[in-house]
Parts: C-alpha cells; structure tokens; sequence
C-alpha cells in the first residue's frame, strides 16, 4: 500500500476491494509527444509525465544500466529462475472460494502467466489433484481480444448474482493498474454476455442488485470523480438502458475520497446500502429504502459499521458513549440494527483490547462469528454464538476455537456464510508452509480438530534457522516487537547479512508468514531476515496506528531505527551488513531511513514510493492518504517536510547505495516519486540504482515472471551490498 478504499460487499463490510479508476495527473504531460515541463523549484518535475518519451527514453536507459549490473550473472539467472519455479509451482495450496455449488480458484503458473480461473467440487478439491473445470482462460483471452494500446488483461475479480450464480461481474485492468473495466459474463455458457453490463475502464465498480439491476459507481464524466481519482456519485442502472439513463442513488460533496453503494442479499435480510467515505478512517453509512430514500446508520464516522442478518457491529476506532456507557477504542460491539435505527443504544461488548492485544478480524458464519485476536503479534481465535432471534436478552456464547497453532498467522473465514458453518483455516510462519484446512463449528466444539485438505510445499531449506520474537525500545520508551529469523547457530560477531523490513501505515499489521521467495533470495543463503512492528500499523489496534499519525509520524520511523540499533547491539549484524525494505507506505519509510538515518544502513530498497511529499496529494490517489499523513498545502506541511525524503535529501551528506522500484502502471502511487528521487541523488553522484517495470500496477508485476524479475534484483542487490 498505502492502502486503496474499501468498497464494500454484503453482508457486512469484510472485502478490501481494489480501487479502480483513471485519473489524468498531468493532463496533457500523458501524451506520447510531451514537452519537458519545466519548473525552477523542482527541476525533475517532467519525470512526472508517466507516458512522455522523455520520461520513458530516462526509464529504459535506466533499466538497462540496472540490468547490466545485476541481471547478468549466472547467479542471478539461477536466483531468478528459482523464484520464479516457486511462483508457478503446481504444488502451491489453490485457494478457493464456494460460489454456489462449485469451488472456483484463479491460478496462475508457467503455461498461464496472466492466469486461469477454474472450479471444481469440494470431493475433487480435497484429492491430491483435483480435475479443475476451466471457465475463463485469461491468457487465451489476451490472445482473441488484443487492445490497440497493446495493454493485456490483468485478473481483477468476479462478483457472482446469488442465488442462481448464473451471472458474474468480472473486473479486468489493462496492464495491471487500479483502474479496470467490468463485464458480465455468464456461467451457465462461459462466455460474454452480449449487450450485458459493461463498465468502461475506470476506478470504480458495478455490484449486482437483482439480475437486471446493478449501483455503478465510476467515471460519468466532468466532476464525478473525487480529488483522489475515485468515484463521488453512485447510481442505480437498469439492464436495457443506458449508462446514461442510471438514477443517482447518492452524490457526495467535492472534496469527499469514494461514493458506493451496495445490496446485502443475505436471504431473509436483504437490504441496499449507500456508503460515503469522506477520508480514510471517516465514513458515513446509510440504509436504502425501498422507495429511494437513504437512513443514515448514526454511529461514529470513525468506527468500521458492519449490519448482518439482524446485528450491528461497530469495530471502534475512537472511545463511544452510548446508552449512559463508554466503549473503548479498539472495541468490538454488538447490538439489534433495527434497535439502533429506532434509536435504542444498548451494546453487549465482543471484544475489549488490552494493552497487549487488538481485535485483528471478524467473519460470520451462519450460526456463528469468529473473532480473531493479536496477542503481541499472535492469533487467537474464539467462537462466539448470539443468542436466537427470539431471545431479546440473551447472551453471547464464547467457546475457543479448537485447532489452531498457537504460532505463527492463523486466518479464519467462512466456506459459506449463508449456508454453512463450515471455516477455512489457513496457518503459516516464516520457516512453516502454509496449511489450508476446513472445520466444522458445532456448540461443543472442543475435541473437533480441522481437516487439513492442503500444505504447501517446502520451498527452501529452513531446517537450521530458528524463529524468534525480541522487543526494541523506541526513543520515547515504547516497546517494539519484532521477529527475527536466523541461522541457529549465528555467531554473534555483527557480521550476518541483515535485511530488515517494515511497514508502519494504515492500520496494517505485519505477521509471520511463509515466503519461498525469501527463503530462496536470502534465508538459504545464510541471510538474517527481521520484521518490525512498528507504529502506525495496527498490532495493538487503533491505538497504535494513531500514534504514528501526521505529526507524529516520526514515531514509526524512530521505532524501526531502533529495531535496527537494537541488531546492531546485540551483535546479530552491523551498520556495513544491514539493510532495509520497503515497499508503498513501506517506500517511504525506507526512503526516510535512507535520508534520516544514513548511517544505521549499508544498502536500501525503496519500492513503489511516497517520497516527495509536498506533491504527494496532488499525484493519482494522494489525496486519499491526508488522514494519514496531512495535507501538504496547509500549515501541515511544517511538520510533513519533516519526513518528505525528496525534500531532506542533501547533496553534500553520505548515503549508503540505494536501488529503487516502481511500475510505469501504478495508478495509485504515482512512479514519480521514484523517478525523481533517483534523478536528484544520480545528479549529486550518489550510489543509485533504479528499476521500473513497464506493466504491473501498484503490486509491481503483472504475471510471475515479471514478479520473479523484481524480487532477483532486489535480493541480488542486497547480497552484493551487504555480504
């Protein structure tokens, strides 16, 4: 990230949806024939016209230069070519999810780089190998359907009409950029459905109502996109008409981030929502009526609302008064949605945080809500059960869920949320391969362990390293934890190749996890591996997050150096052996290491950037992030300047070599921001190594194969710096 909005689904607000759209940053600065921009205060600004042959002549040269000097060694052949055998393994766990009777799963391997999304059933799903039905090809796709800009589809999703799954809304993005288009596209047949719902390419999106309706929420035209670059006006469209004809549902004001509706089709309870997010961590939720009209859900703008079947949850962000009580922040509480729109605010309280845990998820059942906690950056998960419909009164139920490693990252989330009880159960950490098993949640659960259906392979050989979690003390006193993975008999001598990573943004909560791509690029060549769970994410909940916010967001930044002072003083690594990643808000945070703490690291990878933060809100979906980092426009800039890397750079200072990566089709983090910060530190005759890929959006790839690419010039430049 930084994180795109949330788009949300029925029947509660659960999916992350990727945000879509286009935005013209620089108007006329897109064109293929572009005039250098001049600008005296910033002299790289025209590497901020993203498609310009000037910008682009820069970036090729670039690449070149880079790919010379650590693409072209058989070691780095070998490196590639290994990462890219685990990303198109066969043996990796296909995840799937139920849509009606069949399990579908998008896959991607070395015959389908842009992917195959297939189904089966669950009796194939849990053999060794499963016969998988394909039901679209988008590889083959790409072939029938070539674009004139010779873009190729990147998978965005399908959104299937319940309860006939006949019918789907499936997104596609040109090139892998946020910005997308829907088709419908029909199941029964497995091909388009000719003069069904089209949504041209846009952030934004269509979600069904019935099998004639969809809200749309998109590009209209002049003024119905927001300053982030997302949708500001919603509407109801009817099959038959045109997108013209839609009838506006809700309108947001000028400056608001993202406008959507959505139908809550769980049966017995289906209802239609309006959603408003006016920034990150602000949004208003209303009911639909059934003539139109829209009920705002009058609960604060900073918790996370969700309505099923007949409960309202309220994750909070901030403390709540209500009903003569006063609810904590970081707070999970439950009450009747239809009370609550009568004005009663009685509350049973499902979660409460404490100074070591927060409230890391939740997913309903049919009977049923799983509720997920961190524990210093460990899951635990519990069953909770609410009393039946008929009993006002009644208490929630608690039972611990049986099964679950009490190590490493434990997901929890539902087969079939209307239909079943049944969980999918995944569990990994950084040296154990991921494992997907299915259970069944029954009153009386203990002694019901999961089914293992998959595990995926070992991917490198982990077998003499040891997972370990220590705690750093920031420079105002905080604790930090962080993991720590290393050989078990590591000398402490300050000589291990370090590479430390973070993140530190929105919310987000970095836990153990299984990557063959790291054990491969750096664990099996004896490399130390960290993790810092510094401010600004979400391991200990809101509290957390906001402790890093705006102007104190030197506070993330202070809790990972001390991350990496603590290393240095035990003697794990040394200044010359460490190194640092980080990718989006992870960018900027490197980028703030690389210019505020040169002298604590002997390389740097900055990837997919924020770095100059004066432009940042004024570049594709900036302005969403204000709530994050501030509005650099105001006074807020005082305080901003203050980890803007672009504008701390000084030429005159040592800094440790850097290589920097972007995508020439990220559409949410503008690949300015790396451009122009390696221009600056080349002109001053810094150690600067720079790489963008043409495709691959925000994630940086756009198949395997560019994905493999990436992460061997990443771990190649950090062996060679830091060995």
């Amino acid at each position: 990230m930084p994180a795109a909005p949330k788009a949300h689904k029925a029947p509660f607000l659960k999916t992350a949806i990727l945000s879509v759209g286009i935005v013209a940053t620089m108007g006329a600065a897109h064109a293929e024939d572009a005039p250098q921009m001049k600008d005296a205060a910033d002299p790289f600004a025209w590497l901020e016209a993203v498609d310009a042959r000037q910008s682009l002549d820069w970036v090729r040269a670039q690449n070149a230069k880079t790919e010379t000097a650590l693409a072209a060694t058989p070691q780095f052949k070998q490196l590639e070519g290994d990462i890219r055998g685990i990303l198109d393994s066969n043996a990796k766990i296909p995840g799937v999810e139920k849509i009606g009777a069949y399990y579908y799963n998008f896959w991607k391997d070395a015959q389908h780089q842009r992917g195959l999304w297939r189904r089966t059933t669950l009796d194939e799903y849990r053999k060794a190998e499963p016969t998988w039905e394909t039901v679209l090809d988008i590889d083959a796709l790409n072939e029938t359907e070539q674009r004139a800009d010779g873009e190729k589809w990147v998978w965005h999703g399908a959104s299937c009409l319940k309860p006939a799954y006949e019918r789907c809304l499936i997104a596609l993005s040109p090139g892998g950029s946020d910005a997308d288009v829907t088709r419908e596209f029909d199941l029964t047949t497995k091909t388009w459905v000719k003069d069904g719902f089209y949504r041209a390419q846009a952030k934004g999106g269509l979600g069904w109502i019935d099998q004639d309706r969809v809200y749309v929420y998109t590009d209209f035209g002049a003024g119905s996109m927001t300053p982030s670059g997302y949708p500001r006006i919603v509407k109801e469209w009817k099959r038959g008409t045109p997108m013209s004809a839609a009838t506006t549902v809700y309108e947001g004001q000028a400056d608001d981030m993202y406008i959507a509706a959505f139908h809550d089709d769980t049966p017995g309870f289906e209802r239609d929502f309006a959603n408003r997010t006016l920034a990150f961590y602000n949004d208003e939720l209303y009911l639909r009526g059934t003539d139109g009209k829209l009920a705002k859900i009058d609960a604060p703008n900073s918790a996370n609302k969700s309505v099923h079947k007949e409960w309202l949850l309220l994750e909070l962000r901030d403390p709540y008064q209500a009903g003569g009580k006063t609810y904590a922040s970081g707070s999970l509480i439950a009450t009747k949605f239809d009370d609550f729109m009568a004005g009663k605010r009685e509350f049973t309280t499902l979660f409460a945080p404490s100074e070591r845990t927060s409230l890391s998820s939740y997913a309903w059942t049919k009977s049923h809500l799983v509720l997920n906690v961190l524990e210093d950056v460990k899951n635990r998960i519990s069953v909770l059960t609410p009393a039946p419909l008929s009993d006002s009164k009644g208490e929630w139920k608690r039972e611990p869920f049986v099964g679950a490693p009490t190590l490493g990252t434990v997901s929890v989330g539902p087969v079939d949320e209307d239909e079943s009880d049944a969980v999918w159960m995944t569990a990994t950490d950084y040296l154990t391969p991921t494992t997907l098993a299915i259970a069944q949640l029954q009153p009386g659960m203990s002694g019901k362990q999961p089914e293992v259906l998959k595990t995926n392979p070992v991917f490198f050989d982990g077998s003499n390293n040891v997972v370990e979690q220590h705690f750093a003390t920031s420079k105002d006193g905080t604790k930090v934890p962080y993991f720590l993975v290393k050989p078990k008999n590591l000398k402490r001598d300050g000589k291990a190749p370090t590479l430390l990573y973070g993140y530190g943004g929105f919310e987000i909560s970095l836990t153990p996890g299984y990557s063959g791509s790291v054990g491969k690029g750096w664990l099996e060549k004896g490399g130390v591996y960290v993790v810092a769970n510094i401010r600004g994410g979400g391991e200990y909940g809101p509290r957390w997050h906001q402790a890093a916010l705006k102007a104190n967001r030197h506070k993330a930044y202070e809790d990972f150096a001390a991350v990496a002072q603590d290393l240095i003083a035990n003697k794990i690594t040394s200044t010359k052996h460490l190194g640092v990643q980080g990718g989006s808000n992870g960018g900027l945070l490197t980028g703030n290491m690389l210019t505020q703490y040169p002298d604590l690291f002997g390389a740097v990878v900055v990837q997919v950037p924020l770095l100059d933060m004066k432009r940042y809100s004024h570049l594709l979906a900036g302005a969403s992030w204000m709530a994050e980092y501030g509005d650099p426009d105001t006074a807020d800039w005082e305080f901003i300047q203050t980890f803007s890397p672009y504008h701390l750079f000084d030429a005159k200072r040592t800094y440790p070599p850097v290589i920097f990566m972007t995508s020439t089709k990220d559409d949410r983090v503008h690949p300015g921001h790396a451009r122009k910060m390696a221009a600056k530190m080349l002109e001053a005759g810094k150690d600067v190594t720079y790489y963008e890929n043409i495709e691959g959006g925000h994630g940086g790839s756009a198949n395997n194969a560019q994905a493999a690419h990436m992460s061997a010039l990443a771990y190649t430049f950090l062996w060679e710096k830091l060995k």
